[in-house]
């Protein structure tokens, strides 16, 4: 550990100066949109949930990236995993955040409405079936509750082995790691699926698909290794990560990056094609919404933009290596990824294509709010565990 000695690990200023100003278009934004809120309720809680969708991608994707770390082992995640762990704890933040969101569930989702007020007797026969078995606002909270409580033991005990390896002695913590990572994972998959069926899917509960969630967990570990790239550009410019970061490092996130974006066009399409091979006017309707009054061109948009331009471009080895060009293609697929959600969630309440003020004054509140909470636990740590018996993939690298 002589080489750890001879590098400070922590992380630069500059990552205080983004958090601080972060935080001051974190506040700023929020304030606007909590005068919207009181102004035009719906509109605000359509551009929330999205939003929201939007951020906890990007927290609960590090923590599944960083869980497939511990799994595979691998220098590539040694020099990413404190920047995943920060993005991972600002779960906190994510479940105060949720808290509107319960609120607004009357104003989000038609199975919280009063039944006299739905005009369509099938869609009322159908929401008073399921309201008592499964969709109630009681419910609702109860299952968010064991989601976040999931997840947040999980974010606990990888932190707290992970902070372990800051000090002295030498730690090979990796076998508690694998304890918690193999079920960990599986616990993501399935509470991430229900999670997406509950805040998204039955936004229209007369549509019903069986690949949904895995659809979300694929953006979301896409989202996670986008928002990974970026950062460490950001910090390859200073100490430590100009000394950390190699170009077979940044080649193997290029590598992930492509990997997701393979796998959520394949989920994507798979959700399209069975719905389509079944033809059933339950099924269907949900696409017809969005190829239509214009939502057909977003869904052109990210055929091109989420899948095929970066599939071109990441087929590239050089181009893979390079952060300074990947990180392009990162923060382009960022917004590509907020702009999926919204053509998911939007069409629910406009037929025809619709941009309203909550679409881009929230997520930048929201998206303040996160970073600035995201600087603040990236500052709290070293940027790697020195202490970590595989740190020396990173402090010591290969001879040539």
């Amino acid at each position: 550990m002589s080489a750890a000695h001879n590098i400070d690990l922590s992380a630069p200023p500059v990552v205080k100066t983004i958090g601080q100003r972060s935080l001051i278009i974190g506040v700023i934004f929020s304030i606007a949109a909590l005068i919207g809120a009181f102004l035009q309720p719906k509109v605000f809680f359509r551009g929330y949930l999205v939003s929201y969708m939007d951020w906890l991608g990007v927290t609960l994707g590090s923590m599944a990236i960083l869980i497939l770390r511990h799994l595979t082992g691998g220098g590539w995640g040694m020099v990413i995993r404190r920047v995943m762990g920060a993005a991972m704890r600002c779960l906190p933040l994510m479940a105060v955040l949720f808290v509107p969101i319960a609120f607004g569930i009357p104003q989000l989702y038609i199975w919280a409405q009063p039944l006299d007020s739905i005009a369509d007797p099938k869609l009322r026969a159908h929401l008073a079936e399921i309201t008592k078995s499964y969709l109630s606002p009681g419910l609702f909270i109860t299952r968010a509750v064991i989601y976040f409580a999931i997840w947040g033991v999980l974010i606990f005990l990888l932190s707290k082995w992970s902070r372990e390896q800051n000090q002295p002695p030498v730690r090979d913590n990796s076998a508690k790691f694998k304890a918690v990572a193999g079920p960990g994972l599986i616990l993501y998959g399935f509470t991430i699926s229900f999670a997406a069926i509950d805040w998204v899917m039955s936004l229209d509960p007369s549509w019903v698909s069986t690949i949904f969630g895995l659809v979300i967990l694929a953006g979301e570990l896409l989202a996670a290794v986008c928002f990974a790239v970026v950062i460490e550009r950001i910090l390859v410019r200073y100490q430590p990560m100009s000394e950390l970061l190699r170009p077979d490092f940044v080649h193997d996130h290029g590598k992930l990056m492509l990997t997701f974006v393979m796998v959520w066009a394949y989920f994507s399409f798979s959700q399209w094609l069975i719905i389509w091979a079944g033809n059933l006017p339950e099924e269907i309707t949900w696409y017809m919404r969005r190829l239509h009054g214009g939502w057909e061109y977003v869904g052109l948009f990210l055929i091109l933009f989420h899948f095929a331009v970066p599939f071109v471009f990441l087929l590239s080895r050089p181009f893979k290596r390079d952060v300074t060009r990947l990180v392009w293609l990162a923060a382009g697929l960022l917004v590509v990824r907020y702009i999926d959600l919204f053509w998911v969630i939007e069409p629910t309440f406009s037929t025809t294509f619709t941009i309203t003020w909550a679409d881009i004054v929230v997520p930048f509140g929201m998206g303040g709010l996160w970073l600035a909470y995201f600087c603040r636990n990236l500052n709290s740590m070293p940027l790697l565990p020195a202490y970590d018996v595989y740190a020396r993939e990173v402090l010591e690298p290969a001879h040539e």
